[in-house]
């Protein structure tokens, strides 16, 4: 009787015990994250939202929109495209405008995410184009 007490024991006690995984018991908290596809810039999808956003909007300190007399114009895709072929937009957003009379954009504002001006950078390195 004793072994048939202690074989029961001994089953419940290995039948309680199994190998867990401890990730698939303790998983990390999943994080979202999202990459900054440079791979196809077009300016109506890619640019024009930052711009529109950040630049001319004045809502959130823009003075790029239209009828400015603080700055240029960037409603109008040809003085944004100047502005872009020149460097200056590039240097602007990277907080590198220093000695002719511009200043950092977005002006007296936080810069620019590392996508958004990635963004841009490579649209300016294919021209500049209005796609």
């Amino acid at each position: 009787m004793k072994k048939i007490i202690l074989a029961a024991t001994a089953l419940m006690i290995f039948a309680g015990c199994y190998n867990d995984k401890y990730d698939k018991l303790y998983p990390l908290p999943t994080t979202t994250t999202t990459t900054c596809d440079t791979t196809t810039i077009t300016y109506s999808h890619d640019i024009l939202p930052i711009i529109t956003t950040n630049c001319y909007n004045t809502s959130t300190g823009g003075c790029h929109g239209a009828g400015t007399t603080t700055g240029y114009d960037y409603t109008t895709f040809s003085v944004l495209q100047s502005n872009a072929l020149n460097g200056w937009v590039v240097q602007d957003i990277n907080f590198a405008a220093t000695g002719r009379g511009h200043n950092n954009m977005p002006l007296n504002g936080s810069k620019l995410s590392s996508c958004d001006i990635n963004k841009i950078t490579r649209w300016v390195n294919q021209g500049a184009l209005n796609n």
